[in-house]
């Protein structure tokens, strides 16, 4: 059980980061009559996650290009090794601007914050992947308590309601793009740990606990988002919008660990990557950390919006026949087995 609730905070971790956090990612494909959509997002979640890490820890995979090869077959799997490369590599840059952005809220110039979220960024990596994991087990049971908290209260004090009305349900193909573009992350990050994974249970209580705590916090948040539509354009980073007003102490909490989510997932982004790189290259991770961190800095002058508009729809896209690879994998599979 404890090590099953390790791999749901690194999964958490993975997937909590500057887009989500902030609310501009499930802006983007959310919004208005999504209710539906979490709650398929939240199903299909739960069954890749599950999926990807039961073939983790029968390969004992410590890079993701073994797990590709098993979902999409070997041609392909060199389609989506160089994808995932592509997708790791664009939204860590994501997450460094991010970073940058957060820090802007406290008057810190945008570039003197991107410098400062790097160099941390490249130190945590002179430790190894257990630094990693320990850092989201402190850092997401508070960000998931404190969201709760924050979406909850704003909604209260607004005295908002919620109203599930399945005739107003349109949306419900967003579910398969929002899964999409998170499944890239999770095949890099957890088939880096495939040989620590000791039992299936593991993965079973780490896919249903991540699942059902990312389908309520998407469902509540996006619910709040849409009460305060009209006001979201002010807002680079609209959890801002939900905390406005809120006490200062309650604020300045938040925007710490919301720039410590934007921090782990950009530490899982360079972990995939490195993981994949240091059986070509042959040097530490720190090194490669620090070098992916360099070529990564100049495109963040992009901006975290402009980055997170573009390139999270697109990525959701791309990504739909890899989704439907996982979920149609314990199906083929049995079927092979059985044959």
């Amino acid at each position: 059980m404890r090590a099953g609730i390790k791999w749901m905070f690194l999964i958490l971790g993975t997937i909590i980061g500057a887009g989500y956090a902030s609310g501009r990612e499930l802006w983007e494909f959310f919004g208005f009559e999504s209710g539906l959509a979490i709650g398929i997002f939240t199903v299909i979640f739960i069954i890749a996650v599950y999926v990807i890490m039961k073939i983790s820890y029968e390969e004992r995979t410590q890079h993701f290009f073994p797990v590709l090869e098993k979902l999409v077959g070997k041609k392909l799997s060199y389609v989506y090794d160089v994808l995932i490369v592509l997708y790791l590599f664009t939204t860590t840059i994501v997450m460094i601007a991010g970073g940058g952005a957060t820090l802007e809220s406290f008057s810190i110039p945008y570039w003197w914050g991107i410098a400062f979220f790097s160099i941390l960024l490249v130190l945590l990596f002179l430790g190894n992947s257990n630094s990693i994991i320990k850092l989201n087990a402190i850092i997401i049971p508070l960000l998931v308590v404190g969201l709760f908290y924050a979406l909850l209260s704003f909604n209260i004090s607004h005295h908002h309601s919620w109203v599930l009305d399945l005739n107003k349900q349109y949306n419900w193909p967003s579910a398969f793009t929002f899964t999409a573009l998170n499944i890239l992350p999770l095949i890099a990050v957890l088939s880096a740990i495939g040989r620590e994974i000791k039992s299936l249970r593991e993965a079973k209580v780490a896919s249903i606990g991540s699942g059902l705590i990312l389908g309520a916090i998407s469902f509540v948040y996006n619910e709040t988002l849409v009460q305060m539509a009209d006001y979201l354009t002010d807002y680079e980073i609209p959890l801002f919008a939900v905390l406005k007003g809120s006490p200062f102490v309650f604020f300045l909490f938040m925007s710490v660990m919301l720039w410590l989510a934007i921090y782990t997932t950009a530490v899982s982004g360079i972990f995939g990557l490195a993981s994949r790189f240091k059986h070509i290259v042959r040097i530490p991770y720190s090194i490669v950390a620090l070098l992916l961190v360099l070529t990564m800095i100049p495109f963040t002058r992009f901006g975290f919006t402009n980055l997170v508009s573009v390139l999270y729809p697109l990525y959701g896209l791309i990504n739909l026949y890899l989704l439907v690879s996982i979920l149609l994998y314990p199906l083929l599979n049995r079927y092979k087995t059985s044959t």
